[in-house]
């Protein structure tokens, strides 16, 4: 077993959504496969008896678990279930160097670690184990589902495939073997000037407010989320952002390459005015095209719901509908 890393954790409570009191709330740490030690909140329903079952929850890409994902973790823990909302490798209050590096294998891995660790607990039924990704997590979630036959259901919210983005650009418009050049050409002309200088460099977070009346309306919703509602010290993109190389190999990186044989139920659901929309209707359609596996499989597109509203709107996050897929999926 490999050793956890000391890791320095705050106390008090310094969540962007207020404390339940319907449910137990403490800092628990896992280290992965890469040695890295990770940070999460665990969410247990006061009173509970018995062997529950879990879920694992992370996202948005360059949030904390102060943000949504901790939202998630507790809201699904206070309708019965053992949660965990987890800082992913090198970010937040969880370990790793260099800072703010993401990868596309450790951030996989990360999730299923924590399913490791969610197994090993007592009150767990380790038979009956969830996961939630949010945003650029959402396409890592249904990577891990491709992988990790322990997982029983997976929900996906205003989802992010990371590989498309970073390879194609924002609604595919920089697809193409010139551009992806002149992206990677810049990117490396980077990575030789940090290392002649010995340090990283920063790639800039959300814009702060006001916004620029000029940006695409996504950005300004970004900004209002991170810089605003929901800022949060610790977060990548309420402050200064990736290492400006971090996300780098997501370039060539396929990770839902085998999402059409998933056998375990998936959820994928997006706000119909969300701008990341046709990332989840894609991932939908490539993960039911020529599947065998396809009777558990649901898309559910939320009228008028943008981005963020999958974030912290608590009147569009559709937890009834989370707690009866899980229900009837583990």
């Amino acid at each position: 077993m490999m050793k956890a890393e000391e890791l320095k954790l705050v106390t008090e409570w310094d969540k962007t959504f207020p404390k339940s009191n319907k449910v137990v709330h403490k800092k628990v740490t896992f280290v992965n496969r890469y040695g890295i030690t990770l940070a999460a909140d665990m969410y247990t329903p006061k009173n509970a008896e018995g062997k529950l079952p879990a879920i694992a929850v992370s996202g948005p890409f360059g949030a904390v678990k102060e943000q949504c994902s901790g939202l998630y973790a507790q809201t699904m823990s206070e309708r019965g279930y053992i949660t965990i909302a987890f800082d992913p490798s090198f970010t937040g209050e969880s370990g790793g160097t260099p800072r703010y590096m993401a990868s596309p294998d450790i951030n996989t891995e990360d999730f299923q670690a924590a399913v490791d660790f969610l197994s090993v607990q007592e009150n767990v039924d380790s038979e009956k184990i969830g996961i939630i990704g949010i945003c650029g997590w959402g396409g890592m979630a249904l990577n891990v589902a491709a992988l990790d036959t322990r997982i029983k259901a997976t929900v996906v919210s205003t989802m992010y495939d990371m590989t498309r983005v970073n390879a194609n650009g924002y609604f595919d418009e920089a697809d193409s073997e010139e551009a992806r050049y002149e992206t990677k050409k810049n990117l490396n002309a980077v990575r030789t000037e940090e290392y002649k200088k010995g340090e990283y460099s920063r790639g800039g977070g959300c814009l702060p407010l006001p916004v620029p009346e000029d940006v695409p309306f996504f950005v300004k919703d970004y900004s209002e989320y991170y810089k605003g509602r929901c800022y949060h010290a610790r977060s990548l993109n309420s402050n200064d952002g990736w290492n400006t190389v971090g996300c780098m190999s997501f370039i060539n990186q396929p990770i839902l390459k085998y999402s059409n044989e998933i056998r375990s139920a998936v959820l994928i659901m997006h706000g119909e005015k969300a701008h990341s929309c046709y990332f989840g209707k894609d991932a939908y359609e490539a993960m039911v095209k020529d599947s065998k596996y396809t009777d558990n499989k649901e898309l559910l597109i939320i009228p008028g719901a943008v981005h963020t509203d999958l974030y912290d709107n608590l009147d569009v996050i559709p937890f009834d509908k989370m707690q009866k897929f899980f229900e009837e999926n583990m």
